[in-house]
């Protein structure tokens, strides 16, 4: 994503479900935006679908959210605020994974970024905010979405 090369002059580059995420160092992900801007024609569009951090619901004190909780699976991510990293652990137990005493545990790291720290990535590539949506319906993004899509336009050459 910051130095993979596939041509020039696309209409459309996109990152979506978080993968920008995946990038954790904050330089990393604003040459992310740099990188698609060299691969977009002028005035081409770089849309990035990405989750919002549900910091609002930590308690003092705590570091986690279970963000999910369903018969057989089990979705805890932990937050270190300072660094903006998260560690999502997935945990997966029952009759799908085992004999039902055992559980399967993976972890994915993530560097959380707040829509307007997207917004200045993209200034600094030469991109706008065109659009920005809650979901791919297009719903309203308010203070309460846990998700949003970002339509960013090239400005430049």
């Amino acid at each position: 994503m910051t130095t993979a090369t596939a041509g020039k002059d696309f209409s459309l580059a996109f990152l979506v479900f978080n993968t920008i995420a995946n990038l954790l160092m904050l330089d990393d992900q604003v040459r992310c935006f740099e990188n698609a801007a060299r691969h977009l024609a002028p005035r081409g569009c770089f849309v990035v679908e990405l989750w919002v951090p549900q910091l609002r619901s930590l308690s003092p004190g705590h570091a986690g959210t279970v963000e999910v909780s369903e018969p057989g699976y089990l979705l805890v991510d932990t937050y270190d605020v300072l660094e903006q990293h998260v560690v999502s652990h997935h945990v997966r137990f029952g009759s799908e994974v085992s004999d039902g005493r055992d559980a399967h545990i993976a972890r994915t790291p993530h560097r959380y970024v707040w829509p307007s720290e997207l917004d200045l990535m993209a200034r600094l590539a030469g991109f706008e905010l065109e659009s920005r949506w809650a979901d791919w319906d297009r719903s309203a993004f308010t203070a309460d979405s846990r998700s949003h899509v970002s339509v960013y336009r090239l400005t430049s050459a």
